[in-house]
């Protein structure tokens, strides 16, 4: 498993937030992570417009400048109620993924947290497509956080296919259980149409890293699970182990991985979890 970086060393977390009630638990998920680690918190929210827009309606920019003041009022009061010191980011422009993106490379960001789904609206089996854009191209770790989504405090699910976005994933897992005193159950899913030896992969992998995340002191446990579909099989078990937050790696072992934003099992997860899901970059 190749070092990631640690929770404990996260500098610094970018969030990123609208306003809407699907931004409201990744705020609270950003200040909670930024108190428990000391981290700069860096609070970005949009003004979606462009220059047509800025110079025949500077009415209307400016109302939305109001309105991105008054989000980041709100995120800094809440911050402040909780200790914890916020730079404010407010960029212009029509693509909110791309503003997150940039913000987060600029800033060197070690972890972005979001929501699922932004005030735009529904795309992409519930996934907003600024979710999946950041997903697939942040220069870092992510942190999707449904409507209901809390930091974990019971247990986190680690899903492994043994691919090297896996092993990565692996290893964040290993530093948040640390950082927050938690179990981990590591499950690799099996579906009906996979080989025998697709099959000993599953069991290996899984074993691999529960094996190693003991050696840590990680209270671990491994379980390979039968299901109809990859994502389906990690939700349910999720579930099954009240686990209260999945890890995964950003793709999975397809061989078109590179040419995708995301791998389909990662997306497919992240809309069907009812906990937060951290996507998981190579390093």
């Amino acid at each position: 498993m190749s070092e990631q970086t640690p929770l404990g060393g996260l500098v610094r977390v970018l969030l990123a937030t609208d306003g809407s009630e699907h931004s409201a638990p990744a705020v609270d998920v950003a200040i909670d992570a930024a108190r428990r680690c000391g981290s700069q918190l860096l609070a970005l929210t949009m003004v979606v417009s462009n220059p047509e827009v800025e110079a025949i309606a500077p009415q209307i920019v400016a109302k939305a400048e109001m309105r991105a003041k008054e989000i980041l009022d709100e995120v800094e009061q809440k911050a402040t109620a909780r200790g914890v010191a916020i730079e404010r980011l407010v960029r212009h422009g029509q693509d909110p993924g791309y503003q997150i993106i940039r913000q987060a490379e600029k800033r060197n960001a070690d972890l972005i947290v979001m929501g699922r789904r932004g005030i735009r609206g529904l795309a992409r089996m519930f996934v907003g497509e600024a979710t999946v854009k950041v997903c697939g191209q942040a220069p870092c770790s992510v942190l999707v956080v449904p409507r209901g989504g809390r930091m974990p405090c019971k247990r986190i699910l680690l899903a492994t296919d043994g691919s090297r976005y896996s092993d990565a994933a692996a290893v964040m897992a290993e530093r948040l259980a640390r950082r927050c005193a938690l179990p981990v159950t590591v499950v690799s899913v099996t579906v009906p149409s996979h080989s025998d030896a697709r099959r000993q992969v599953a069991s290996g992998a899984v074993a691999r890293v529960a094996e190693a995340l003991a050696r840590a002191d990680i209270v671990a446990d491994a379980r390979v699970v039968e299901a109809a579909q990859p994502d389906v099989g990690i939700i349910e078990a999720a579930k099954a182990v009240d686990a209260d937050l999945i890890v995964v790696g950003s793709h999975g072992r397809s061989g078109l991985i590179e040419k995708v934003l995301i791998g389909s099992v990662s997306e497919r997860v992240l809309g069907g979890a009812t906990c937060p899901v951290m996507v998981v970059k190579t390093g």
